[in-house]
């Protein structure tokens, strides 16, 4: 699903990035990343403030990976592998993401924040597999807070390393431009001049 997240953010603001990170931890193909880096390199121009921008991230995610939970939850192993079966997760593979999350679950829960297409799933496995609500919970809230921090400060120091260098870029990249012509040129007069004294 393509989403113009510049043009999104612009109009709604925090609301369009909690609704865009809700939406992706609950199956929607939404780019939470982009929209983190995007947010983080208009915090750095002023467009947003840092800690409701972070609160927004993070309460977005949060609301969404309970979503997920209670419907992990509610369905059971039975219905959450039908489901699986239409994004190719056969019955192996589940065992096998029970059996990671019987064995390394709590940091699983975090790690898995950072891995775009775990990130959607662990809610699920974690509701279907009754972890205590307030593990999760606490876990979850953390590890959204980082996750969400994170990109966004990606996005701040694009924003500044550009605003830096952009100058200098900008400056030398005429004389780029000619130094390049001049050895481009003088490659093609020597070739030429090398196919004459062959040809003669």
């Amino acid at each position: 699903m393509h989403i113009h997240v510049h043009q999104l953010l612009t109009h709604y603001g925090y609301l369009g990035v909690f609704f865009i990170l809700m939406m992706e931890m609950i199956g929607v193909p939404f780019p939470a990343e982009t929209t983190l880096t995007v947010a983080g390199l208009e915090w750095t121009q002023g467009v947003f403030s840092f800690w409701p921008l972070l609160a927004a991230a993070a309460l977005g995610n949060i609301v969404g990976s309970t979503v997920a939970y209670t419907i992990g939850a509610g369905l059971g192993r039975p219905a959450m592998l039908r489901i699986g079966r239409l994004f190719r997760l056969t019955e192996t593979r589940f065992n096998a993401v029970e059996r990671r999350i019987g064995a390394y679950g709590l940091p699983l829960l975090i790690a898995g924040k950072f891995i775009a297409g775990v990130r959607v799933l662990m809610p699920y496995l974690f509701g279907m597999n009754r972890m205590k609500f307030w593990v999760f919970s606490l876990l979850n809230g953390l590890a959204a807070v980082l996750w969400a921090g994170l990109f966004i400060g990606a996005g701040s120091a694009l924003e500044i390393a550009w605003s830096r260098y952009h100058a200098v870029l900008t400056k030398h990249l005429t004389l780029s431009i000619i130094i390049i012509s001049v050895l481009i040129g003088a490659y093609l007069i020597y070739r030429i001049g090398k196919k004459a004294d062959m040809a003669s």
